[in-house]
């Protein structure tokens, strides 16, 4: 994590100034949340609607913060707590961020795309770090305030970091990308995710091919090459872009396509066919899905790229320690399987989610769980249907859905699937009772959804 002499601090970030009297106060890391320990650290008060964190600065010491960031015209810090006084705390975060990466000599990956990217980036991490010392996004801290805070905790002697970069509107992911400078960018898929704030798939691929704006010169990009709107804007920036391009995908035209991909409760088995047609055999993820061994391909064209040898890649993959709510397995007090896949859900995700469950062997019965699926404007009921309309009965045996969206993929699936088996709830207790009552010791049921429908409280009931 970072570590800097409040002198040091302020000459990292424009216009910051400090008093000389505690020019040579060292801190050990940045916190922005005053409940939390703060020994040693730099408090970063940030202002938001409903919160000032100037208020909180008082407990931040009391927590042990060794100084703090103090924005110009929010009074004075506390007494006895030394300050650096800067105009935004938010853009002093990501300028100090920015000025520590490039102090350091790490390498950074850059990971983004619809859907797909918590766990392309833990692949990525796990591949690299069986032979170099790796630093990652820790969950999903991937917006304008966790990046930062990610690369700010970074040891002075990691040799790579693999940041997450996510957004909501145009313009976030070229802001991030400018903090990180990525030495190579990843792009997993683009989706529907963000129809509402963006409006088309087109802009989608734009917001997400920002990674690029802070790439190094050289810099190389990996990306899905069975998109045809990333393959268009990469011949658009073909010029400014000079460093390798590497496509993984499905199709056999691209650099890096999966193989022999067989998947079980435990995880996916694959192997991965490379330039020149050479294969890496014998791989294993512990995510079960056919989509994670496209994923994992990104994961591998990054390993080889940075020269891990086969074995540290298969080593590394098979370790890994996947992100809580992505294809977890659980037990319900009843027996039945529990497929906790409630992270995020876009008709993307949720589509290899129900193509999961039609795959892996069950002897009893198979529920899909499907929640809203959020931020997809006016395209959102449209989209709900579809899945609907591509759900059979043949391979699916019960689909109950939660929220207002939801419940036009029950009404697609109701002709098809009749009274009983597809159904329609607004209230969590009710589908959680529904539920105990249906799902059996030899069944499996699916949860999916957007996070904001927090599906888990469901699972939970069920546990």
């Amino acid at each position: 994590m970072i570590r800097a002499s409040l002198a040091e601090i302020a000459a990292m970030i424009p216009g910051a100034e400090t008093d000389a009297r505690h020019a040579g106060v060292t801190v050990n890391g940045v916190g922005r949340d005053s409940r939390e320990e703060l020994a040693g650290r730099l408090f970063v008060p940030l202002a938001g609607e409903r919160f000032d964190g100037h208020d909180f600065a008082g407990e931040a010491q009391r927590r042990g913060a060794a100084a703090t960031l103090w924005q110009r015209g929010r009074g004075e810090p506390p007494e006895g707590l030394p300050a650096v006084f800067v105009d935004d705390t938010l853009l002093a975060l990501q300028q100090l961020a920015a000025a520590w990466r490039r102090r350091l000599g790490v390498r950074v990956i850059g990971v983004t795309g619809s859907c797909g990217k918590t766990s392309t980036k833990d692949m990525i991490h796990a591949a690299l770090s069986s032979m170099y010392r790796t630093h990652k996004t820790a969950g999903n801290l991937n917006n304008h305030i966790g990046l930062p805070l990610t690369i700010l905790d970074m040891a002075e002697d990691a040799e790579f970091a693999v940041l997450e970069m996510g957004m909501s509107v145009a313009g976030e992911i070229a802001a991030l990308s400018a903090i990180a400078a990525p030495d190579a960018a990843v792009i997993t898929n683009i989706g529907e995710a963000h129809l509402q704030q963006l409006g088309s798939r087109e802009a989608i691929a734009r917001a997400k091919f920002e990674i690029t704006a802070g790439l190094k010169e050289d810099g190389a990009l990996i990306y899905n090459g069975d998109e045809p709107l990333l393959e268009r804007l990469v011949g658009e920036e073909a010029g400014r872009l000079s460093g390798a391009k590497i496509r993984f995908g499905l199709g056999r035209d691209n650099d890096y396509v999966p193989a022999d991909v067989a998947v079980s409760l435990d995880g996916c088995r694959f192997s991965a066919r490379g330039p020149g047609g050479v294969a890496i055999r014998n791989l294993f993820v512990p995510l079960p899905g056919r989509h994670n061994a496209l994923n994992a391909m990104a994961a591998v064209a990054v390993a080889r790229l940075y020269g891990v040898p086969e074995d540290r890649i298969r080593d590394g993959l098979a370790g890994m320690k996947p992100a809580g709510m992505r294809s977890e397995t659980l037990r319900a007090a009843s027996g039945a399987i529990l497929l906790n896949d409630a992270y995020n859900a876009s008709p993307t995700a949720v589509k290899a989610a129900l193509s999961l469950l039609r795959e892996l062997p069950c002897r009893g019965r198979k529920i899909a769980v499907l929640g809203d699926m959020l931020e997809l404007g006016e395209a959102g009921e449209r989209l709900h249907r579809e899945i609907g309309a591509g759900l059979d009965p043949a391979g699916i045996d019960y689909v109950l859905t939660y929220g207002e969206l939801a419940a036009y993929i029950a009404e697609e699936c109701l002709p098809r699937f009749g009274n009983g088996r597809a159904e329609a709830f607004r209230d969590k207790e009710a589908l959680a009772k529904r539920l105990e009552r249906l799902a059996g010791p030899d069944d499996m049921v699916l949860f999916k959804a957007s996070r904001g429908m927090r599906l888990e409280d469901v699972i939970r009931a069920l546990l």
